[in-house]
């Protein structure tokens, strides 16, 4: 039985995004990668992985991929990628892998090794540890989220392993909403775990425990071997990493 794939492509910014205006493209999920559209490179791996399909694509201007998309399914995206996500599983359920369409270095051989870490869960995070990422793309800045026991960096790939996973998208919508009321915030995720998390004590064990108190779901994040899975293309910089790493890597 195949997995179902939601591909996250929406932005907000649209043809004004800073990358979308640097590649020349109406949006920035059809911005080259070594002369490939970003989007393009995700489908390519995504049937290149075997056992994943059907597609879904969410994106804010359905028409200007429909040219990529070949039997993909696409949704117009909601305001933010939490409500993107959880109106995209309502429709597909669940088991469902998510991923996105600036993960132009995306591999098959990545995600088949998340999905194999990643069995048992409601809802399982791919990272890649810091050393990891700094080992594979040395020089490379990358967003750090620290706990006492793991700094690490988001790879893009999540999956939504039951309907249980669908509660941590709402948590998640939440805090979204309240991002910018830091007060509202602690109140969800309950001040003790935030001044944890602010003082670096909070270990992993402790952050699966509350959010399991919170949601009822079992989550994980999963470690992956290879640190360049934690390379997005969000910047123009990215665009340049990204075509260095494939130049290096492309037969």
């Amino acid at each position: 039985m195949s997995l179902p794939v939601l591909v996250l492509a929406g932005s907000r910014d649209g043809e004004n995004d800073v990358l979308a205006k640097l590649g020349r493209v109406s949006h920035k999920a059809l911005l080259p990668v070594a002369g490939q559209p970003m989007l393009a490179r995700v489908l390519d791996t995504i049937a290149q992985t075997p056992g994943l399909g059907p597609v879904t694509i969410s994106i804010e201007n359905p028409d200007c991929i429909q040219h990529l998309t070949g039997d993909a399914t696409i949704l117009r995206s909601a305001p933010s990628p939490s409500e993107s996500v959880a109106e995209a599983i309502d429709r597909i359920g669940t088991p469902c892998l998510v991923t996105t369409a600036d993960h132009a270095l995306l591999r098959p051989e990545w995600i088949e090794e998340f999905l194999a870490k990643a069995q048992g869960c409601d809802l399982a995070a791919g990272v890649a540890l810091r050393a990891t990422v700094e080992r594979d793309v040395p020089g490379t800045k990358r967003t750090y989220i620290h706990l006492s026991d793991m700094s690490f960096s988001g790879c893009n790939l999540f999956l939504i392993g039951t309907p249980k996973g669908r509660n941590v998208i709402e948590l998640w919508k939440r805090l979204q909403q309240n991002r910018k009321q830091p007060l509202r915030m602690a109140l969800t995720l309950g001040l003790g775990t935030l001044l944890r998390a602010v003082t670096r004590t909070l270990d992993s064990s402790a952050l699966y425990r509350r959010i399991q108190k919170l949601t009822g779901a079992n989550v994980r994040l999963v470690t992956l071997s290879d640190g360049r899975a934690a390379v997005d293309v969000d910047k123009p910089s990215d665009l340049t990493l990204a075509e260095q790493i494939l130049a290096q890597t492309t037969p």
